[in-house]
């Protein structure tokens, strides 16, 4: 587990991501193996059965990559929650583009959306921990619900290196309150985040150009900001918030 972002970000570093961070751990090519062999093992699950969940961040554009360079007949979905930058939204669209797995994103109702401001205002979220988890609700976890419907199985960029909460993160989930009742596939949770940039340089992966400026961890613009020196991980994300908050519901323990 991080326990401080000196280690990856330094004044007077250059500026791209992959040259600041991509430093392979001694074990990365065993980690690589194990990943490989997991996006197998869930890929048999059937095209139906399984999906990947991307926030197109590092680990997730190196799983999606991952899944087309073994011709994984994997799909993958993105929620694009109408709040995400614009760095993001250009991500998708090359996603969409190049990838050889369909990509499809899930978008928020309307019209719940639009109810939601007009109660609560724009910068609800910063009002309280219950309206910014209502409009992760919304936003989130209402998309994520259709995006699983009829699956068995889905895969995530989860790392134990990623927060305290996530430092038991297992490459396979099965507890029922952490997976939504299915299986969870982690299949970088053992890969450090030197690993995850090592591999995006090595095989020119491309990735949300926010990591150059700061952001380890990208979510919608309002609720993610650049971290500086000395700060944790996902210290960016709902900063104004107590860090035992930090979690929209997707991968919640309770």
């Amino acid at each position: 587990m991080m326990s401080s972002s000196s280690s990856l970000f330094s004044r007077g570093a250059p500026a791209k991501a992959t040259e600041v961070h991509a430093r392979a751990s001694a074990t990365f090519d065993a980690k690589l193996a194990e990943t490989q062999a997991l996006l197998r093992q869930a890929a048999a699950l059937g095209t139906d059965a399984v999906t990947q969940a991307s926030s197109l961040g590092a680990e997730d554009v190196v799983i999606t990559h991952l899944i087309n360079t073994l011709q994984l007949d994997i799909p993958i979905f993105v929620l694009e929650t109408g709040a995400l930058h614009t760095e993001t939204l250009a991500l998708l669209e090359r996603t969409q583009a190049f990838s050889r797995a369909p990509v499809k994103a899930y978008r928020p109702e309307a019209e719940v959306v639009i109810h939601f401001i007009r109660t609560n205002g724009q910068d609800a979220m910063y009002q309280s921990i219950d309206l910014r988890k209502a409009c992760c609700g919304i936003r989130k976890m209402e998309p994520l619900a259709r995006a699983l419907a009829g699956k068995s199985a889905w895969i995530t960029g989860l790392r134990r290196e990623q927060s305290n909460a996530r430092a038991d993160v297992p490459l396979i989930d099965t507890t029922e309150v952490a997976t939504k009742g299915l299986t969870k596939f982690n299949p970088l949770s053992n890969w450090t985040w030197g690993d995850v940039w090592h591999y995006i340089a090595t095989n020119g992966v491309d990735y949300n150009p926010l990591h150059d400026q700061f952001f380890p961890s990208i979510g919608c613009a309002p609720c993610t900001r650049a971290i500086s020196l000395g700060e944790e991980f996902r210290s960016g994300r709902w900063w104004w918030e107590d860090e035992t908050a930090k979690e929209c519901g997707l991968h919640a323990k309770n």
